[in-house]
């Protein structure tokens, strides 16, 4: 399965939550998460893509654990089966 195809899988169900997942692009600020998923009630959190069985990369890494130093939740999705799991924990986050 592609990245790309868990990607449109995730779009669809924040969609469907009422929400909008758009996609960051960061100009001269690489490894930042592929999707900012947006929910009623002001939640939110960064989603990394992957296809199946793959890793973030190093600078990915990094990047994640700045955002979650700063508050904020940050996911790897590399696998459809997670994406209620996720969704359900963004919804249900203070």
């Amino acid at each position: 399965m592609l990245e790309k195809h868990i990607e449109q899988k995730l779009v669809q169900a924040v969609k469907k939550a009422s929400g909008i997942a758009p996609k960051l692009i960061c100009p001269g600020f690489d490894g930042m998460p592929d999707r900012l998923v947006l929910l009623p009630n002001g939640k939110m959190a960064f989603v990394e893509l992957k296809a199946p069985g793959k890793k973030p990369r190093p600078l990915q890494i990094k990047r994640h654990g700045v955002l979650r130093q700063l508050g904020f939740k940050v996911y790897v999705l590399d696998d459809l089966e997670q994406i209620g799991g996720i969704l359900h924990e963004i919804e249900n986050s203070l």
